[in-house]
């Protein structure tokens, strides 16, 4: 169907909708409807629909687009906290404290960066998405985004145990490792001078021990000074294993620079119900072959 006008000699044009049709292999049209009547922004409309628009026109043009902030990816990442219950295990009652540490963990996961980065991320007139709304957090910025990790550091325990609790199981492995890291402050009492795994000699650092599960989904952390052993960091995740979580078995996996002879005979062989699994060092491989 379409609309065409037809010249009526001194007198107004015939507005008339009008369809096309084939017969006996010849295009012929045939009249519809007389929409002479019709006002000019009706036959308009008309004409707009007929020609598969709005009736406001053609929409590519009925829009300025002045922002687009993206959301799926954050739908995703919310929605998957939701649905495993994490904001539920770092408060069970909703406050503004829970819901900026929510936004930090979707932030590290999207895009990480610096306080002040997600501070700015989450701002209104700077938003990169929509996950400062979704949230009601647009307004935080860096220092409340600190305070909230302080009011995190607070719950450390309650956290962890919880974790513990749906991750961790009687005769389940359980994967311990270290890292680092330096700084270029001062301020921080664990910093210390150490084996840097950075290359950075000269600068103060902590060690940072993460526990996990045999899947490598992680349940607890611990920092302690930056001169502190690998091995030395042993004793205290037994006594977290045993005493706080309450596990009678447990399987305990590290390196071969973690379990060494010395931890086995001081931390591990008098537990019972403790087992290990490491990796022999060089020299012991030498002789026994």
């Amino acid at each position: 169907m379409y609309i065409e006008r037809v010249p009526n000699r001194s007198s107004p044009p015939a507005i008339l909708l009008r369809e096309s049709f084939r017969e006996g292999g010849r295009v012929r049209k045939r009249t519809l409807a007389n929409l002479s009547e019709w006002p000019a922004h009706r036959i308009a409309a008309m004409a707009a629909v007929l020609k598969g628009q709005s009736v406001v026109g053609n929409l590519e043009g009925a829009f300025e687009i002045i922002r687009s902030r993206p959301h799926g990816h954050i739908a995703a990442v919310l929605g998957t906290l939701s649905h495993v219950k994490l904001d539920q295990i770092l408060a069970r009652r909703r406050c503004r404290e829970r819901d900026l540490c929510a936004a930090m963990i979707a932030a590290r996961l999207i895009a990480p960066g610096s306080k002040l980065a997600i501070a700015r991320s989450l701002a209104e007139e700077t938003a990169e998405s929509t996950l400062g709304e979704l949230l009601n957090v647009q307004g935080a910025d860096e220092d409340e985004c600190y305070a909230a990790m302080d009011w995190l550091l607070e719950r450390q325990v309650s956290v962890e145990d919880a974790l513990a609790k749906r991750h961790l199981a009687d005769g389940a492995l359980v994967l311990y490792d270290v890292t680092s890291t330096y700084f270029e402050g001062r301020t921080c009492p664990l910093a210390k001078l150490g084996h840097s795994r950075d290359g950075k000699k000269d600068k103060p650092q902590i060690v940072i021990g993460l526990l996990t599960n045999g899947e490598g989904c992680p349940v607890a952390v611990e920092v302690f000074e930056g001169n502190t052993g690998d091995p030395k960091t042993l004793a205290s995740q037994v006594d977290k294993l045993r005493q706080r979580f309450r596990l009678e078995r447990v399987i305990l996996v590290g390196d071969r620079g973690m379990i060494t002879d010395a931890r086995i005979r001081e931390d591990l062989s008098h537990v019972a119900g403790l087992d290990w699994i490491t990796a022999l060092r060089a020299p012991v491989v030498n002789r026994a072959f």
